[in-house]
């Protein structure tokens, strides 16, 4: 009950079996939880099947609809924390993010940082076989947030990430906002605002080979306006107060008809 590997999906079944075994290929202690939003194209089914070949450590939790990567993460962490993990990760389905570097952002936490971030942007990272124009956006907005917030993170939209539990814990999920690209960024921010230490760790980014990209201009454009709403809410109002847990308790509410379980921040 150590390390936890969230995986959002919708439509990943040409990726979901190869990135879940590659995780447990590891053989280092990481379990796994998919947060399936009502895949058609039969992606739970899948992480059912591999469920009897990896029992009691990898967890599937299905949702109606196509809700959002904000809320799915979300989420999932919550499910995490009521389990009692201490180390739990954010990861695409498609490797992009290489589950060998799961190991290098579990040893930045294990050896000082809160939140470790798998980063494109600091000497040592970088993106293969990326088309130009997702460079462009990704390092844009990158230094746009930057330029904007003041926060000292060069991959500041990021989903490749290790959480230590005090920080989730100490973060109002409940009140982050933004469902799409301005979530990551918003995660680091409150991150950052509650005196957590960020960590970036070099990574090599690849494109998908299999599936279909997620981005779309509406993600796009909450990313700039959220941006904007963050330094606006941490200049002139007192937006660490307000994502602050102080200590009502997070009712992570199942998915399969159990009872809630709550979780004392």
């Amino acid at each position: 009950m150590d390390k936890i590997v969230i995986i959002p999906t919708y439509n990943e079944k040409e990726n979901i079996t190869l990135i879940i075994d590659a995780i447990f290929a590891l053989r280092q202690g990481f379990h796994v939880l998919v947060i399936d939003d009502g895949s058609p194209d039969g992606t739970a089914a899948i992480v059912k099947s591999l469920q009897l070949k990896y029992t009691g450590q990898l967890f599937l939790e299905e949702r109606t609809g196509k809700l959002g990567l904000g809320t799915a993460y979300i989420h999932g962490f919550k499910w995490s924390l009521a389990k009692g993990y201490r180390f739990i990760f954010e990861m695409d389905a498609d490797f992009s993010h290489n589950p060998t570097d799961l190991q290098r952002l579990y040893e930045a936490c294990k050896n000082g940082a809160d939140v470790a971030i798998g980063s494109r942007y600091v000497a040592g990272g970088g993106t293969v076989n990326w088309p130009r124009n997702r460079i462009l956006l990704s390092k844009g907005g990158s230094l746009y947030t930057r330029l904007i917030t003041w926060m000292p993170v060069k991959d500041t939209t990021a989903g490749f990430v290790c959480y230590r539990a005090e920080v989730l814990e100490a973060i109002n999920l409940d009140q982050i906002q933004f469902l799409g690209y301005a979530f990551q960024i918003e995660m680091k921010f409150a991150s950052w605002k509650l005196g957590f230490k960020i960590k970036e760790v070099p990574i090599i980014f690849e494109d998908r080979k299999f599936g279909a990209s997620k981005m779309h201009k509406g993600i796009v454009k909450e990313g700039i306006l959220g941006v904007l709403k963050l330094r606006w809410h941490s200049l002139f109002k007192d937006y660490r107060n307000r994502v602050k847990n102080t200590g009502a308790p997070t009712v992570f509410p199942t998915m399969q008809g159990e009872d809630q379980k709550v979780k004392w921040g």
